[in-house]
């Protein structure tokens, strides 16, 4: 499966834990890194562990159950498979609905169109104004359906991804969904890892393994990881794989990226483990060719998901502004209904009063009650201060403005043929907030390329001939000081050599 070089870590990984002062795995042989907890006589006080994953033995994590509410009961590992979409078929009418009257002018309308349904104080037919609010609920939850949609193709195509899992006495390629917490998976050079993974063995030398965590951190560099010495040594083989009944205790579910405890229990010894012996889900494996690792977490348990957290209904600060100017507006309307209901009133008792032999007509009815559905109808009549026409044009424009951001060949990037993507139908309204940008490096915003341009070996300068005659000017010069003025500090010189070695990269 691999050449079985048992060897001690490399020398740089020696000197590398001498500078720093690492505790077991970080530079020691990999002789020193075995803890000394499996013998009988160790009294150290250990932990105590919840989560407890046994290698090959599916049945036991499937019949495995916690308490989650009342006597309620469910599933305590869970799948691989994971879902960030916020609705299925069922849930998306009620929550869309919820989300939607969370908007102060979708309240607003319906407020206006329940008073029109009383038809003392009604202006127009309630129905005429449901359509426009249809209208405008219709076109918002179209939004929300397309970026849902968006949402499930994304976990479709990384639920449905390939790798391999150890099935019975051989691997067999299987999709990410499949896998289950105490599998064994095989991982080949530049595949994604599927889920937080124990570094059994690798194909490298002391089972190193060079991990890149772009899609967690944003770095770069490459991480190291390497294996326990005795599943490096014991895990030769396909057949040592399947054979494998190891027990790993650890801590529960967590956010935290960067540490990790537990034990691995194996043949009647135990041995310490920590955050270098972890592969977490979504790094990539560089330059190594083959690593085995037994799934701990898998899917919403994994460390990169629990950093996810839940998705939440998020509303930008254009709509917060939006929801406090409807509440102002709507305050100064009660107050202009208010003001021109009790004018009315008192001009419906000077009236009666002026006219005495039309009080037939108000005998049912008194100025103050005129002057209360006199209120109501001045609400009615206002209500436009607020016009629906206004929401339901921005909506379109967000829609077609996502659409804009997709079809745009200036945002293009011919080289890796990825044209830009909209996520979010109101991208254009959140670009619109930003005031500011930071970056922590140039290489944020630009790209670190080095071209090659000159190089000088053994004297003779490769590259333009315009370049050398430079460089040959600035060393004459250089020596010219030295010659010239020998009290000359040594500064002026290096730095006339310093600028010439830099013009050999652009």
């Amino acid at each position: 499966m691999r050449g079985r070089t048992v060897a001690a870590v490399p020398r740089r990984w020696q000197e590398r834990g001498a500078a720093i002062g690492a505790g077991p795995g970080r530079g020691a042989s990999m002789a020193e890194q075995e803890p000394a907890t499996g013998c009988p006589g160790d009294k150290q006080q250990l932990p105590d562990f919840t989560w407890e994953v046994r290698a090959n033995d599916r049945s036991y994590h499937r019949q495995a159950r916690k308490k989650f509410a009342f006597c309620l009961s469910k599933r305590k590992y869970s799948g691989n498979a994971i879902r960030t979409a916020k609705y299925n078929l069922l849930t998306f009418l009620p929550l869309n609905l919820y989300e939607q009257f969370h908007r102060m002018a979708n309240v607003y309308f319906v407020f206006v169109i329940l008073l029109q349904t009383f038809p003392e104080i009604s202006t127009l037919p309630w129905y005429t104004l449901l359509f426009p609010l249809s209208c405008l609920l219709l076109i918002r939850g179209l939004r929300d359906l397309v970026d849902d949609i968006g949402r499930h193709r994304s976990d479709r195509s990384i639920n449905n991804r390939p790798c391999e899992i150890l099935a019975g006495r051989r691997f067999r390629w299987q999709k990410w969904r499949d896998i289950c917490v105490g599998d064994i998976v095989r991982l080949h050079k530049d595949s994604v890892v599927p889920a937080d993974l124990l570094l059994l063995c690798s194909s490298e030398p002391s089972s190193l393994c060079y991990v890149e965590t772009a899609d967690i951190d944003g770095e770069t560099n490459l991480k190291f990881r390497q294996a326990l010495l005795v599943t490096h040594q014991e895990l030769d083989s396909e057949e040592s794989m399947a054979a494998f009944d190891g027990r790993v205790t650890c801590e529960e579910p967590n956010s935290r990226l960067h540490s990790f405890t537990g034990r691995l229990r194996w043949r009647g010894r135990s041995h310490g483990l920590d955050g270098e012996r972890l592969l977490l889900r979504g790094c990539r494996l560089r330059n190594t060719r083959l690593c085995y690792g037994l799934v701990l977490y898998a899917g919403l348990d994994s460390k990169i998901m629990r950093n996810s957290g839940k998705i939440k209904r998020k509303k930008t600060k254009l709509d917060q502004l939006m929801d406090r100017l409807v509440v102002v507006i709507f305050l100064v309307l009660l107050l202009t209904s208010l003001g021109l209901a009790v004018a009315s009133g008192f001009w419906a008792r000077t009236f009666q009063e002026k006219h005495s032999y039309l009080a037939a007509l108000y005998e049912h009815t008194s100025p103050a009650q005129q002057a209360f559905l006199n209120f109501w109808g001045f609400t009615i009549l206002l209500s436009i201060i607020i016009p629906m026409s206004m929401y339901i044009t921005l909506e379109f424009i967000y829609l077609v403005n996502s659409c804009f951001i997709n079809w745009d060949l200036e945002m293009y990037h011919g080289a890796k043929d990825i044209p830009a993507e909209a996520r979010s139908t109101s991208l254009s309204d959140q670009l619109g907030q930003v005031e500011f940008l930071f970056s922590d490096k140039t290489g944020t915003l630009t790209q670190n390329i080095m071209s090659f341009k000159k190089c000088c070996i053994n004297g003779t300068i490769y590259g333009n001939l315009g370049w050398a005659c430079g460089a040959q000017m600035s060393l004459e010069l250089a020596l010219s000081v030295r010659k010239i003025n020998p009290q000359t500090p040594e500064v002026y010189a290096h730095k006339i050599d310093r600028e010439v070695r830099f013009a050999l990269f652009e």
